[in-house]
């Protein structure tokens, strides 16, 4: 792992803003580029990002002349010396989108050099014992409405997710497209030609009734394909950023879910309160999974933002049984790789995730397959930067097939 060469550029990434990209080369002639995704519903806790130009100065002036002259054996030592560098709790000097570019870069040249897929090389370094599942790989989360943030409709919660029950990715796109584009038809029949504007993550973002009437409309979307066996529904509330004042009264959120959970199962739900409310994660999830287990995934997002300590705060509180785990959330592969680890000694379940201000990079669905996550979201099956993300899923599978998962 002999660096010829780093250097950092500003790209665009799918809202349209701008972020970094990185092209490492190494001296046998092997270049890769890494390029890192950004949020718009972010934790307070996140990594630092700093602004795209500033972060690939100091991937040009600063990582670049360091990462040329040493040698880095393996992914941990890397990112423990860009850590060491940037010298900061929460990475602001080098900046979190800098270092994780960088990170990205070297994971991906070490698999080339070994000439084994991405997610193979992860699967090794991460160390994870074999996830116990029904399912052969990660259940694909997908974002067909969305709403609050990431839309400029009347949703409050952020995201309504269809969960294919399958066997295979293919055969989970196939479900997830087919009920994708069913509900788009109905929602043109019921609201109009503007019903189908997408979203920032692909979904749909037309104004509803209120905010159960995505659910319904996703149900009879299933129904009507014979596909309602084959799939569950979900939904990431994303609640430290909703507006909505009757949402707000004491009480409101826990009674909204409560109906939610009665009349369509939701078996997944994401970010129910504040990103500080421990204790109302705690009480949902006592609610609905009680002390002997539940079907019902409550996950931290913003609550845990991939942090460790965070984590072990939430576990502390019993506040979750699952978590999603974003890499640029904390900055480095390493890093990322043992919020899983953790994740996996608590028994969480695991649900790896893209942002909503992407780049074409399919890192994190590589990431997701290699340590055998048990969700990952792409958002819609719709638009480039998230399209480019199942495609490559769909190749990992065949890649597996081919080498043995």
């Amino acid at each position: 792992m002999k660096t010829s060469s780093l250097i950092a550029r500003t790209i665009l990434d799918s809202r349209g803003h701008w972020t970094v990209e990185a092209a490492l080369t190494l001296r046998n002639g092997i270049r890769v580029t890494a390029s890192v995704p950004q949020g718009k519903s972010t934790g307070a806790s996140e990594a630092h990002a700093l602004p795209a130009a500033r972060a690939v100065r100091n991937i040009n002036k600063i990582i670049a002349p360091w990462l040329v002259r040493a040698d880095f054996n393996d992914q941990d030592a890397l990112d423990a010396f860009l850590v060491r560098l940037d010298g900061t709790t929460s990475k602001s000097k080098l900046g979190a989108n800098a270092i994780l570019a960088t990170s990205i870069a070297f994971a991906r040249a070490s698999a080339a050099a070994k000439k084994v897929p991405l997610w193979r090389h992860l699967r090794t370094i991460a160390k994870l014992p074999a996830r116990k599942s029904a399912f052969a790989q990660p259940r694909l989360f997908i974002n067909v409405v969305n709403g609050g943030l990431h839309a400029g409709n009347n949703l409050a919660f952020q995201e309504y997710l269809i969960i294919p029950k399958c066997r295979t990715i293919a055969e989970s796109v196939d479900v997830g497209t087919a009920v994708y584009h069913e509900l788009g038809n109905a929602l043109v029949a019921a609201k109009g030609k503007t019903a189908a504007n997408l979203g920032d993550e692909g979904g749909y973002a037309p104004d509803f009734k209120d905010n159960l009437e995505p659910f319904a409309m996703l149900q009879h979307a299933a129904k009507k394909l014979k596909l309602d066996k084959k799939v569950d529904f979900g939904m990431d509330a994303a609640a430290t950023d909703i507006k909505d004042p009757a949402l707000g009264r004491p009480g409101a959120l826990m009674k909204a879910y409560a109906a939610i959970i009665k009349k369509y199962g939701p078996i997944y739900l994401e970010d129910p309160f504040d990103e500080n409310d421990f204790e109302g994660f705690a009480g949902l999830n006592a609610e609905f999974n009680g002390e002997g287990g539940g079907t019902i995934w409550i996950a931290g997002d913003d609550l845990t933002t991939t942090n460790v300590r965070l984590m072990e705060r939430a576990h502390a509180a019993k506040s979750v049984n699952a978590i999603i785990i974003k890499p640029n959330q904390i900055g480095s592969v390493s890093e990322a790789l043992a919020a899983v680890r953790l994740a996996r000694e608590y028994g969480w379940a695991v649900v790896a995730s893209h942002r909503s201000g992407e780049t074409n990079d399919d890192f994190i669905a590589d990431f997701a397959y290699g340590v055998q996550a048990d969700g990952l979201k792409l958002g819609a099956p719709a638009r480039g930067e998230r399209v480019a993300k199942y495609n490559r899923l769909l190749e990992i599978e065949e890649e597996g097939k081919k080498g043995g998962r």
